[in-house]
């Protein structure tokens, strides 16, 4: 069985969808959690309500800021005095169609790779420096499939920065192994969170249903068992990789 019994928690992006699933599943296997959130404030007081403030934490910080990331690190270290495991949840998914201004197209990729990428790497370089004054800890970065089969014209931006998240995890895992540094990446496909669904019409879900070979988008808590189990530290020689969770929709 798994256990988290001790460890402290820092989850980005932890009051919704795969974050909030984590954020759950992790308290219920004995961990203390920092429970990071952006805008949704409501919906993380919720889950701080029904898990406790004794073991789920709640700190906002905008990661479109520069900086931003450093200070919730910090903030999460006063809470916790000490974090175990970071996990990047955290991220967005907005277009940016190829006929928008050259401005207004730079400004979005420029977002996008703030929040899904350079924030995630921020964390990570704070993560590592923590982690290795204690002799160990461990990173799970939160990817997506299209890391590797690539998006949409306009969600080229989006699968630009999971893919850097990719590279990051593999170069944090090689460079910190000696220091007790372990990296890992979780890829899910279509996933049944607000993020995904939003302004989705049942024909598109339909079609995003058909090219999964089990039939069914993925759980959010499916890729939360995931995440928990990587964060146990079980299969530490598993550093550098990525899991899909996918359905087979992009089987690698």
């Amino acid at each position: 069985m798994m256990d988290l019994n001790g460890k402290a928690i820092l989850v980005t992006g932890g009051s919704r969808g795969i974050g909030a699933a984590t954020v759950r599943l992790a308290v219920q296997l004995g961990a203390k959690v920092v429970l990071h959130y952006g805008q949704s404030q409501l919906a993380a007081e919720n889950i701080g309500r029904e898990l406790g403030e004794e073991n789920c934490h709640l700190i906002s910080a905008d990661l479109s800021s520069s900086g931003a990331a450093t200070s919730l690190w910090d903030k999460a270290c006063t809470w916790a005095g000490r974090i175990d495991v970071l996990v990047n949840n955290a991220g967005i998914y907005e277009p940016a169609p190829n006929d928008l201004s050259l401005e207004a197209w730079q400004q979005a990729w420029a977002r996008m790779l703030q929040i899904n990428l350079i924030a995630p790497a921020e964390l990570c370089r704070v993560a590592a420096q923590h982690f290795s004054s204690h002799g160990e800890g461990i990173i799970v970065n939160v990817s997506s499939r299209s890391a590797f089969r690539g998006e949409l014209p306009e969600y080229a931006h989006y699968a630009a920065s999971k893919g850097g998240l990719v590279s990051l995890t593999r170069t944090f895992a090689r460079s910190y192994a000696d220091a007790g540094v372990i990296a890992y990446c979780v890829a899910p496909g279509w996933t049944n969170t607000d993020m995904a669904s939003h302004d989705v019409d049942s024909d598109v879900l339909t079609k995003v249903k058909n090219e999964i070979p089990l039939g069914d988008i993925v759980p959010p808590e499916e890729v939360a068992n995931v995440i928990t189990f990587l964060a146990t530290g079980c299969v530490r020689h598993a550093t550098g990789s990525t899991i899909d969770v996918n359905g087979a929709s992009y089987p690698r």
